[in-house]
């Protein structure tokens, strides 16, 4: 745009021909230094100044062309622009003046009404102060009214029951259900809420609801000890929704531990006699009402005396576990809860704590206490009918087994209700009544066996007595094992049951024992023996004894080996050559002087080599013939190959010597010489021959 501008402008003509750049003729050289300035400023000038370049912008919007009318008149029209311009701006500035004219009438008029307004105000409120004085005081009295009345509802809600809550709580008409514990339980809160009226400065309040709310719970409480005490009457141990309600009612019982206790007492008594009416019932096969069972009665087997008194046990053990298992819901399941209550209780009633008492409540130990009272009638009935049966026989393996039947179940007793229960000094009882009928029944069988002791029998056989006596101790043997049920005491338990049973009449063996000949009286005692721990032996609670008669049968055995023994000897001869040798030693002096002794002699000792031929061939036969009286064959053969292999020892010894003695009497005889006829020559048995022969 300015390239085109600055190319169409045409070289200025001046009024008198002259163009600008070129200096009229005459005219000084300060026109020609001012034009030159002039052109230098226009050189100099930046057109990329802000200012030029809007000023061009300007001329272009315009569609001013560069020519010498318009640059004439470009001032001129500016000028003209700039003076409408600011004529307009003072037009529009009369216009605003006038609007500020007005507007400050109106502000005026603006003011001129407040004033009166704020007058009009003033006065209103000189004539209204007054009433909204009195309204403010009245709106304060009428929050302060319904705070007031808040409390108060509050007050009555939470510190005061009502007269249907009263009754449901104390009237024995209302049913003891869910709402009854409800309105209890917020009796009690109340009962515990009135330490905070307590703690005011008036307490009379306190004092009047504390002494309210404690006569309807004193009241409720006696409400519901008198409920639990009709239901015991009647209740069904089988009903598990009665169960529940009364678990219930016994937990909120024990806050009040006495009357907890008295309930418990009335229902053991009430369980008491329902036990023994059913206990009646089953051993007559009727009720206290003749109304007869479909089921036989236990007398119907009283002519079997351990059947029946088993029967009777069997009944009262089952009861037991029935009673315990329905007992135990009450107790047990809700154990800590009633342990809770109880410390509540005995907390707000210290008095009723017995010096000592740590335990609190156990539930456990009071389950079998009262399964124990439960149980009382029964077990009285239970030891008449026992000690009528063991006192009206004088059988002493029955009374024995009776003490043992008494003693098992005395064990399961000791696992279901404890060691501390009372029932248990019932069958303590019962099992020392049963093993003084047992020992005093022995007593008077072992006078009467002892008057028919004679002599042992000629085969040596256990006496009948013994046999007798043996039958019986297998009897209580069985009845024992089968019985007992603590394995620790069994050995100590049967000790004296051997003591009454076995010792008398192994005693009266010993006594016939000691007027028989050996070997006779060691078979015999050895028979004895081997019958009685043959009994015995099934048994491990008699293994001591079993033990103690084994050494005995050793001794005896030990004694007919001895026996065996000389009589290998001296039957075959040997018995002499032994004692001969007795006074040898090894030295070489004193075995040269054995062909000197006068067994050792020719004659002499052909005669002993002979007589032992004799004895060998049936050696053995004729050994175990004096034994043929013991029952135990393998016995026989173990003690006379016992016997026979020391023989053969002592053969050994005595060829030993002669052999030492050959040696000796050859060494010193002359080589010429024909040797004279040594020991061995005249006897010429060996060891190895004699065992083989005795094997």
């Amino acid at each position: 745009m300015s390239a085109s501008y600055f190319s169409e402008r045409p070289t200025p003509v001046s009024q008198d021909g002259f163009t600008p750049a070129s200096p009229a003729l005459g005219t000084p050289s300060r026109g020609a230094n001012a034009l030159s300035s002039r052109i230098t400023s226009v050189l100099s000038a930046s057109y990329a100044d802000l200012e030029i370049r809007d000023a061009l912008e300007t001329l272009d919007a315009r569609g001013v062309r560069n020519v010498a009318e318009t640059r004439r008149q470009l001032r001129l029209d500016v000028q003209r622009e700039v003076i409408q311009c600011n004529g307009g701006i003072v037009k529009d500035f009369g216009a605003i003046a006038e609007q500020l004219t007005r507007i400050g009438t109106a502000i005026t008029s603006l003011n001129q009404y407040c004033a009166e307004m704020r007058s009009h105000i003033a006065a209103a409120t000189r004539e209204t102060a007054p009433v909204l004085e009195e309204a403010t005081g009245l709106i304060n009295q009428r929050k302060q009214v319904e705070t007031k009345q808040q409390i108060l509802s509050a007050f009555n809600s939470h510190f005061l029951i009502s007269d249907e809550e009263s009754t449901i709580l104390t009237s024995t008409a209302e049913p003891v259900d869910e709402e009854f514990f409800q309105t209890l339980t917020r009796a009690k809160k109340i009962h515990h809420d009135c330490q905070v009226l307590l703690g005011t400065e008036d307490q009379r309040l306190g004092l009047e609801v504390l002494e309210k709310s404690s006569k309807q719970i004193n009241a409720a409480y006696q409400k519901l000890y008198r409920w639990i005490q009709r239901e015991f009457k009647t209740l069904d141990l089988e009903n598990p929704q009665i169960n529940a309600s009364i678990r219930r009612s016994l937990r909120v019982l024990a806050e009040r531990p006495a009357l907890f206790q008295n309930c418990l007492d009335f229902f053991a008594e009430a369980r008491e006699n329902i036990l023994s009416d059913a206990f009646y019932a089953a051993l007559t096969g009727s009720t206290s009402e003749t109304q007869n069972l479909a089921t036989k009665p236990i007398e119907f087997h009283a002519h079997d005396p351990l059947r029946y008194v088993g029967d009777m046990l069997a009944w009262a053990h089952s009861a037991t576990v029935s009673e315990r298992e329905a007992l135990e819901v009450l107790f047990i399941s809700d154990g800590d809860e009633i342990k809770r209550s109880i410390q509540a209780g005995l907390e707000s009633e210290p008095w009723l704590r017995t010096e000592g008492d740590e335990e609190v409540f156990d539930g456990k130990k009071a389950l079998n206490q009262l399964v124990s009272r439960d149980l009382t009638g029964v077990a009285r009935l239970l030891r008449q009918r026992t000690e009528q049966v063991i006192q009206s026989h004088d059988d002493a393996t029955l009374a024995y087994k009776i003490a043992n039947l008494i003693g098992f179940y005395k064990n399961t007793f000791v696992k279901l209700l404890g060691a501390d229960s009372e029932v248990l000094e019932l069958f303590s009882t019962l099992e020392g009544s049963a093993m003084r009928q047992f020992r005093a029944n022995m007593r008077d069988y072992v006078a009467a066996a002892q008057s028919d002791l004679a002599v042992a029998p000629t085969d040596l056989s256990p006496p009948d007595f013994l046999e007798e006596a043996l039958q019986m101790l297998e009897a209580l043997a069985k009845s024992y094992d089968t019985s007992i049920a603590t394995v620790d005491s069994q050995e100590d338990g049967f000790q004296s049951v051997l003591a009454e049973t076995l010792d008398p009449f192994l005693g009266g063996c010993e006594n016939l024992y000691k007027g028989l000949q050996a070997p006779n009286s060691d078979v015999f005692a050895i028979n004895c023996l081997l019958a009685a721990k043959a009994v015995l032996s099934p048994y491990s609670f008699a293994s001591d004894r079993i033990i103690e008669m084994g050494d005995t049968i050793g001794e005896h055995a030990a004694k007919l080996i001895e026996y065996q023994h000389q009589y290998f000897t001296r039957t075959s001869g040997l018995n002499n050559l032994l004692e001969a040798l007795s006074v040898i030693t090894d030295s070489s002096e004193s075995l040269k002087t054995i062909p000197e002794l006068d067994t050792f002699k020719p004659e002499a000792l052909i005669a002993a080599s002979q007589q032992l031929d004799e004895f060998l061939p049936s050696a053995l036969i004729d050994a175990a013939e004096n034994l043929k009286r013991l029952r135990n064959r393998k016995m026989v053969q173990d003690i006379t190959e016992e016997a026979a292999g020391r023989f053969c020892e002592d053969f050994e010894f005595v060829e030993s010597k002669i052999l030492a003695a050959d040696n000796l009497l050859y060494n010193d005889e002359p080589e010429e010489e024909e040797p004279a006829p040594g020991l061995r020559d005249l006897f010429p048995r060996t060891s190895g021959e004699i065992r083989v022969l005795l094997s």
